[in-house]
């Protein structure tokens, strides 16, 4: 399964970098996004490393997901896929 990092999780004063808003490509509903949560997100660097998180949460209605990472990703990652295991 794949999704799409859409941006940090934040308000309009605080940004958590290590937290990701995630689009699950496939998933329209947040009822079906519940399911997915503590499961595994792996983002792989440019340099072909990988950064691994867990979903936490279900975000807004539209089957978003909140993911959170071990250490904060770069801004360079927003928009890029990640695998959803």
């Amino acid at each position: 399964m794949e999704g799409i990092i859409v941006n940090y999780r934040g308000s309009h004063k605080t940004q958590y970098t290590n937290q990701m808003i995630v689009k699950v490509i496939g998933i329209d509903s947040r009822d079906e996004a519940k399911e997915l949560i503590k499961k595994t997100v792996t983002w792989i660097t440019p340099s072909k490393k990988e950064m691994t998180g867990t979903i936490m949460k279900e975000h807004g209605n539209k089957g978003a997901v909140r993911v959170k990472f071990e250490i904060g990703l770069p801004g360079q990652a927003i928009s890029t896929r990640v695998k959803i295991e």
